[in-house]
């Protein structure tokens, strides 16, 4: 592992442990993309996207059950 990539994850996992409350499990769990976009919408950084209106959400639970 590149002391580069050491130092990002090292960072990265500090601040989802303290801004957002993720466990180190948690955090080593998600993907980069789950991050990026977890800190993309705490900075507002949405890009100009609507949110998925209620009908969406239930479209999107019919087609992907959790169980």
């Amino acid at each position: 592992m590149s002391a580069r990539f050491a130092g990002a994850a090292a960072r990265a996992a500090g601040f989802a442990g303290a801004v957002l409350g993720w466990s180190p499990d948690r955090f080593w769990r998600a993907t980069p993309a789950e991050l990026a976009v977890v800190v993309a919408a705490m900075r507002g950084a949405d890009g100009g996207q609507v949110p998925p209106d209620a009908a969406a959400i239930a479209t999107l639970r019919k087609a992907f059950p959790d169980g």
